[in-house]
């Protein structure tokens, strides 16, 4: 027999298991998974039994719809290949989907969790959209009917508005990259709003909507931007990050837009409330003004100096007549002191003659040379004529007549009995 050498017989296993299997669609369980730098994944399907090793090279992977994670149940469409420098064999991979579930629906509820996660579709941060807008972008198709549509009820409701249309893919592998950038270049420019969006399709003529390069371009507006893809019933993932979710394109243009009928009715409105409220004030504040009329003339410089005038001539009337009840009375009182004058006068004259005797004759009484007596002088203290039994022994006192005065000093003292 002729030896085959290793290189040999595994080049044989390669034709034959490459040339008998060379389309396979084999279901299990993801394992493993391996996200290599270079844009291949590795990774082990298996089941309850057994196991194989699965590489998907990079050209395939870009083309999956949703994220290949641990223990999800696949269906893989491959073929299986022999590495030949270590004789070992798995399935390369073309395509793969969810087993029992759409990729795309995989795909939605993975970046759909992911980005709820991550705060995308946060209440909170959603931006107030204008009462009033003037200049608005709408990114789209311009051959779309989508943009006809907006265009039309924009034409209807309000003509005072800037429109700039900014044409991208809507559909199709290079459609999300086309509308990212298109958002983030009209958010550089300063709208008031901004519309995305197109009319209906199927799932994966929507999809461009529901990727995360769009999802982002929209998060990080400063713009408020409004979400209209598809018909009522669609729901995008733009949807839940925009700041507003219209059902359809022509209806984002009634929910941002005010009709220009309403806003005549509101102006009229206003105006007969307007009119309503300066009668009602012309009205209140000429009631006002003849109020202030009657208090000013009430109040008036004319009418305080009639007040005036009126008051010094009841003062006047009042003085004339006290100073007349006054004068009676004086003349009355003058009257009888006239006639009690004389005797009153007589009186007093007789008293104060008879005083002045007293006076002269208590003057004489006391004249000390009325009473010069030889052995009696008049006994005084501190220029005050006091009593002899009030002084006591020590003390000075003056003894005084008529010619002379001694000053002396108390030796003894003895009662005479």
């Amino acid at each position: 027999m002729n030896a085959l050498s290793v290189s040999a017989l595994n080049e044989q296993i390669k034709t034959l298991l490459e040339s008998s299997f060379e389309r396979v669609f084999v279901e299990g369980e993801l394992s493993r998974i391996t996200f290599h730098n270079s844009g291949h994944i590795y990774f082990t399907l298996k089941d309850k039994d057994s196991a194989i090793s699965c590489v998907m090279f990079k050209g395939n992977a870009t083309k999956l719809k949703f994220r290949l994670e641990e223990g999800l149940k696949v269906l893989v469409d491959g073929a299986i290949s022999v590495y030949k420098p270590r004789g070992s064999y798995q399935i390369n991979c073309f395509m793969i989907e969810p087993s029992g579930q759409g990729a795309l629906a995989l795909a939605y509820e993975q970046l759909k969790k992911k980005l709820s996660d991550k705060g995308y579709f946060n209440p909170e941060i959603k931006k107030q959209l204008p009462k009033f807008p003037s200049k608005i972008a709408l990114i789209t198709s311009a051959t779309g009917a989508a943009l006809q549509d907006m265009l039309r009820v924009a034409n209807k409701r309000y003509r005072n508005i800037s429109i700039d249309i900014y044409d991208v893919l809507v559909q199709g592998e290079s459609a999300a990259f086309s509308i990212a950038s298109a958002i983030k270049h009209a958010d550089l420019v300063g709208y008031d709003l901004i519309i995305t969006g197109r009319g209906g399709g199927s799932i994966e003529d929507l999809w461009a909507f529901n990727e995360e390069i769009v999802a982002d371009a929209i998060f990080e507006a400063k713009t408020p931007i409004i979400s209209a893809v598809g018909h009522e019933i669609d729901y995008l993932i733009s949807d839940f990050v925009a700041d507003l979710r219209a059902p359809t394109p022509s209806a984002a243009m009634e929910m941002i837009l005010p009709d220009v009928n309403e806003l005549y009715q509101y102006i009229d409105s206003i105006a007969n409330q307007l009119n309503q409220q300066m009668n009602q004030k012309v009205f209140n504040k000429t009631q006002e003004l003849q109020h202030l009329q009657r208090s000013f003339m009430q109040h008036s410089v004319e009418k305080k100096l009639q007040q005036y005038k009126e008051n010094i001539v009841s003062l006047k009337n009042s003085f004339e007549q006290t100073i007349g009840y006054k004068l009676q009375n004086f003349s009355a009182k003058v009257k009888n002191i006239q006639d009690a004058y004389p005797q009153t006068i007589q009186n007093r004259f007789s008293n104060y003659k008879m005083q002045i005797v007293n006076l002269q004759n208590m003057f004489k009484s006391n004249d000390p040379k009325l009473k010069r007596k030889k052995g009696f002088a008049q006994i005084s203290q501190a220029n005050k004529v006091i009593e002899l039994k009030s002084l006591k022994v020590g003390e000075e006192f003056e003894a005084q007549s008529d010619e002379i005065v001694i000053s002396a000093k108390v030796l003894d003292t003895r009662v005479i009995s």
